[in-house]
């Protein structure tokens, strides 16, 4: 995380973060909101014709979350990035930079977009 992060987008696994001694201790972390989805069984029953405005927030969460993870599928799936190579940390970070450059390329081709401008 960096200093300027006001919030944090988690699912369900991370339930609990902000009562752990790390991020108590810590002044920096104690500060960020943490928006942890709820497990799907804790939601309360609703009769069938009312709005469930709680599963309905849940799931604004998850699409925020969704998007952010859906290059880092792209780089581990499409392109290999699997495993990290011992390289220096100069020659990693440019290849993480070409690979996500190439991710970005690759989602544009996939939504029918192009480089040259109409």
């Amino acid at each position: 995380m960096r200093e300027d992060d006001k919030a944090v987008c988690g699912d369900s696994a991370c339930l609990g973060i902000e009562k752990r001694e790390e991020i108590k201790s810590n002044p920096q972390l104690c500060a960020i909101e943490y928006r942890i989805n709820r497990r799907p069984g804790r939601f309360p029953r609703v009769s069938d014709n009312a709005i469930d405005w709680e599963r309905y927030i849940e799931n604004r969460k998850s699409a925020v979350r969704c998007k952010v993870e859906h290059p880092y599928r792209i780089v581990k799936n499409i392109f290999g990035f699997r495993k990290t190579v011992y390289r220096g940390l100069r020659k990693n970070l440019n290849r993480l930079h070409v690979l996500f450059a190439s991710a970005n390329l690759y989602m544009l081709a996939r939504a029918g977009g192009s480089l040259c401008p109409a």
